[in-house]
């Protein structure tokens, strides 16, 4: 059997369970932590921001691991500390045990993404590897369903929260048993070495567009996944069903519409980079307004889910199979250039958007987000990088 199934497979997986509740978890449940630990709004930017550091510095161990290890080992890093960073989220007694669990798990989507692009350097031919890279990326889709599909079953519980994060500790242990066969089919290597040429061309100017659309959407994904559900519930949540039950349905929603990126690159071969990247900043810029304008519309609220849920899967793709094609010799370290300037704005996202929603009220921070993506519309250039990209970028 080809080994682009298994490894696309447990690729998959591995993204579901790092970048759906591993990574979205904290936002998803954080009316509930709101309550259950007495947070204000900027205490909760601190914890999302202190997450997607998590994510950063996790980025940076996992290049050097791939580059002396390979993938594997950074995988399975990435897979038990989301089983451990859960684990301590369901028992957590006071903030510091939640942040503590917060950012543990939240490390894993830096340790879980970017081995991939180099495991399927090695396991999958050349002519697959858009695709096996786009379903891979798209799993976290999955994981967001799923995430949301619990928080609704255990609504109505007592402490039902603390079930849900047991169950996405056991998704972790799963994933780990999975990755660890698939990835020990791959082809062996020896340790690559990098010089200093290597490293500078992952900052060179052909790759400039790409990180400036990865800080870009880091910067109101961050916000959007960190507060659209504690903005929904502040506003009076959706009409006709209980207020708690909101943020599930949100992300329900947000993973649905997250499906679409499945076909990324077959989208990209008909319209070009060009088109897509601007096409998926305006449903960026749709998705804040909406949730930022009108929280308690159903109609908006689940456009505005599932926007973003497209946006996210979409740009993983893409960031995914650019990254490869800039840096095909290095594709991990290629990738997690792109991801650190995503994680940067990750960082500094719900930080900013914290502070700034004090005096502003989160709608107007909602709407100053979607001004960014729209400058990121009319700022991205008409021809990144074609020659890479083997196509005419359009």
């Amino acid at each position: 059997m080809s080994r682009k199934w298994p490894l696309a497979a447990g690729g998959a997986l591995a993204t579901a369970v790092a970048f759906g509740p591993a990574r979205v978890g904290f936002g998803l449940f954080l009316p509930v932590f709101r309550d259950e630990f007495a947070m204000s709004t900027s205490a909760a930017g601190l914890i999302a921001s202190g997450a997607f550091a998590g994510f950063f510095l996790a980025l940076l161990a996992t290049a050097w691991l791939v580059v002396r290890l390979g993938p594997r080992p950074a995988v399975a890093a990435g897979c038990f500390a989301a089983l451990a960073g859960m684990a301590i989220v369901a028992i957590a007694q006071n903030t510091t045990m939640l942040a503590l669990g917060t950012v543990l798990a939240a490390t894993s989507a830096g340790f879980c993404w970017s081995p991939f692009n180099d495991a399927a350097e090695r396991g999958v031919p050349l002519g697959e590897r858009e695709r096996a890279l786009s379903v891979i990326s798209t799993g976290t889709a999955g994981g967001i369903v799923g995430a949301g599909i619990l928080a609704l079953a255990v609504a109505g519980l007592e402490h039902g929260w603390r079930t849900v994060w047991v169950a996405f500790a056991l998704a972790a242990l799963l994933s780990a048993a999975v990755n660890l066969y698939a990835l020990a089919r791959l082809p062996r290597r020896g340790a690559q070495g990098v010089g200093p040429g290597a490293l500078s061309a992952l900052f060179s100017r052909p790759t400039w567009p790409l990180l400036g659309i990865a800080l870009s959407f880091g910067l109101t994904n961050g916000f959007y996944l960190s507060f659209a559900v504690d903005h929904v519930v502040q506003s009076g949540g959706l009409a006709g069903v209980a207020t708690h039950l909101s943020g599930p349905v949100l992300y329900m929603a947000l993973g649905a519409g997250g499906v679409a990126g499945v076909l990324t690159a077959d989208v990209k071969a008909r319209i070009g980079l060009t088109a897509l990247v601007r096409g998926i900043f305006l449903c960026s810029l749709l998705s804040l307004l909406l949730v930022g304008l009108w929280p308690t519309h159903w109609s908006a609220l689940l456009a505005s889910a599932a926007l973003q849920g497209a946006c996210i899967m979409v740009l993983s793709a893409i960031f995914s199979f650019w990254s490869s094609h800039l840096h095909p010799n290095l594709p991990t370290l290629g990738f997690t250039a792109t991801l650190t300037l995503f994680a940067l704005g990750n960082i500094l996202g719900p930080a900013l958007g914290g502070y700034a929603a004090a005096p502003l009220g989160l709608a107007t921070t909602f709407v100053v987000n979607a001004g960014l993506s729209l400058a990121t519309v009319v700022l991205f250039p008409g021809s990144p990088r074609r020659a890479a990209l083997g196509d005419d970028a359009r």
